[in-house]
């Protein structure tokens, strides 16, 4: 079982599976949701075009009436309505699923780290919201509020992408979730100021099926198709209660659970893949596809699944359906002077980088330095910067609270957002880099203390290093004699050690003795080795002869490296190094590693290619933050 044959994939790229795929779900979000910016760039640019060359033909294509009807039973909504509270529905789900995964297997897994997007969200709408009442008081559009309160994550995020590494990666993941707090706000504005009049029966209804959901979560009851149907429920039921049926994609995301593979239910998979290839009957293939699915949690599955259709048609379809503003000449001179459009460029432009950067800064002072963000000052302005920028949400709550001007000239604003959000987060970044060196980093980097995925910490009289005992960075491999990833990798981490000069390198084990049938006796040949103080040349050896891994060949290997072949034979089979095979073993279960190989950099879990680009960026990464934390 492996993600791709030894020649197959770009170097740096493969990984043999133990538990999930190299590929992390927060990465893949983050370079879906990047590269879908541009999408709904053109879309706006669209739906603009198309309002300004056919007004009436625009706004009578989004206001035609589909039903949909069973029986007696049905829904009639314009195509807009349809668009806004149904396909968004899916959007704001996997919003939800990535919200719980962080929550579940994430930054947010430490509950203390929850304070600081909560405190980021909310200081990010309340500051923009009270720049927005200040503008528009005794204007009458007071009540458009909602409209300047919510970034747009795939906008935000592809700013940060277009500006590389020149901010750090955790920026990402902290804009991100606070981003789902930003989310989840506005949807419970909409649900509860936004709605018509409510009906409490269907209203009941709806809390009974999203409780029967719930439960049925809990107990991972994994049918699918019970789970969709009680979605469309409770989406009908709101919606004939009155609330904003959007917020059921949301509700829905938070409650599935995200977790790692046991190593139970890969050996199963595994087991039940050689069942299968020895007799493929549709029995075994079904059985097959249960344990696989058993093997990985239904979020990640569902995420991957839909992500890429919401990023990719959802978002730009509610663009073209909202974005389609008609602007006339005297009416942009008016949009230009408007406390409403000032109101929502300053909320957005001023308002959040302001309230984000004030909220992380008082809660790093209540909590007395506990409660740090994993960025510096610098990098939370930035990221508050580019949080500037609203659309999806803002466009949703727009058209639910203002009409005819009023919503013409909020659409102005939130529109305008975009590029200038843009422009000023690039100017916040060429400021931060202007800084001298050792501030810079401070800047950037700040000096939190991050979590540390690496159970059990280097032990340089257990483990087996490698390099300067001084060394400030240390790289941890978990690692297969027989996997050709592995072998892939060792050049790689020799010119990393020859370029880097103060990395120590960590070799620990981890045979997957159901994917590859020797692997186990080559790390104990490993540590016979080690016995005669010869672990690395037998190290290397291995890696460089792959396919010779037998008994025999392990004994002419030794005695090329000269040991003393008959104690190496007797330590091979000792207690002593099957046991400290199993450590290692050990140690990665706890680490939740997914497969080999994986990196560590210091205790840190390094996601993506394990090309030397990769890993030496990783490793910059990791020194400049040590020197910043012990400054």
């Amino acid at each position: 079982m492996s993600t791709g044959t030894p020649g197959a994939g770009p170097p740096g790229g493969g990984q043999t599976v133990r538990s999930e795929a190299s590929r992390t779900p927060l990465r893949d979000f983050l370079r879906t949701e990047t590269g879908s910016a541009l999408v709904l760039a053109a879309a706006a640019l669209a739906a603009l075009v198309w309002a300004n060359l056919a007004p009436g033909g625009y706004e009578a294509a989004w206001t035609t009436v589909l039903s949909v009807r069973a029986g007696s039973a049905g829904v009639d909504l314009g195509l807009r309505e349809w668009v806004n509270s149904g396909l968004m529905a899916l959007f704001f789900f996997v919003i939800g699923l990535e919200a719980r995964r962080e929550f579940d297997m994430g930054e947010l897994r430490d509950r203390r780290r929850i304070a600081l997007p909560l405190a980021a969200g909310i200081a990010g709408m309340a500051v923009p919201v009270s720049l927005y009442l200040a503008f528009t008081a005794g204007h009458g559009a007071a009540g458009g509020w909602g409209a300047a309160m919510s970034t747009d994550t795939a906008f935000a995020l592809g700013t940060l992408a277009l500006l590389g590494g020149r901010l750090p990666r955790a920026l990402r993941s902290f804009l991100l979730t606070a981003s789902v707090v930003d989310d989840f706000v506005a949807l419970a504005v909409i649900a509860v100021v936004h709605s018509g009049t409510l009906s409490w029966p269907a209203l009941l209804v709806a809390v009974v099926l999203f409780l029967v959901a719930l439960v049925l979560s809990r107990f991972h009851v994994r049918h699918g198709a019970v789970h969709a149907l009680l979605a469309v429920g409770v989406w009908g039921a709101l919606l004939r209660s009155g609330v904003d049926p959007v917020v059921t994609g949301l509700a829905f995301g938070l409650i599935t659970y995200a977790y790692p593979a046991t190593r139970s239910d890969l050996e199963r998979a595994s087991g039940l893949f050689r069942l299968f290839r020895e007799q493929p009957t549709p029995e075994l293939e079904r059985s097959l596809r249960q344990g696989l699915q058993a093997a990985i949690s239904p979020n990640e599955r569902l995420q991957q699944r839909y992500h890429p259709f919401t990023s990719y048609l959802v978002v730009p379809v509610f663009a073209l359906a909202n974005a389609g503003v008609h602007v006339t000449p005297s009416g942009l001179a008016a949009s230009l002077t408007s406390p409403i459009t000032l109101g929502v460029l300053v909320a957005f432009l001023l308002g959040k980088p302001l309230g984000i950067t004030l909220a992380e800064l008082l809660t790093t002072w209540l909590s007395r330095g506990r409660l740090r963000p994993q960025v510096g000052w610098g990098a939370v302005l930035a990221g508050g910067s580019a949080a500037g920028v609203g659309f999806t949400v803002s466009l949703l709550i727009a058209t639910l609270a203002l009409d005819g001007e009023d919503l013409m000239q909020a659409k102005v604003g939130i529109l305008a957002s975009v590029p200038l959000s843009f422009a000023l987060t690039w100017a916040v970044t060429a400021v931060v880099h202007a800084l001298p060196g050792t501030t810079r980093a401070r800047a950037l980097l700040g000096k939190a203390e991050g979590i540390v995925d690496l159970v059990m910490p280097v032990d340089r009289e257990r483990d087996h290093v490698r390099g300067p005992r001084t060394a400030s960075v240390t790289v941890v491999e978990y690692g297969d004699f027989e996997c050709p990833y592995c072998g892939r990798a060792e050049p790689v981490m020799r010119r990393l050690l020859a370029d880097a000069g103060d990395v120590g390198y960590v070799w620990r084990h981890l045979p997957l003795n159901d994917v590859h049938p020797h692997a186990q006796l080559a790390a104990q040949a490993a540590e016979a080795a080690a016995g005669q103080g010869a672990f690395w040349p037998m190290h290397d050896a291995l890696l460089a002869h792959q396919g010779e891994l037998r008994l025999q060949e392990l004994l002419r290997h030794a005695e090329d490296l000269g040991l003393d072949t008959e104690r190496f034979q007797r330590d091979l089979r000792s207690h002593a190094a099957v046991a400290r095979v199993a450590e290692d073993v050990e140690s990665a279960d706890l680490s939740g590693v997914a497969g080999t190989p994986t990196f560590f950099v210091n205790g840190r879990l390094h996601r993506g290619p394990y090309d030397l680009a990769s890993l030496s960026e990783a490793v910059r990464s990791a020194r400049e933050r040590a020197a910043v934390v012990a400054s």
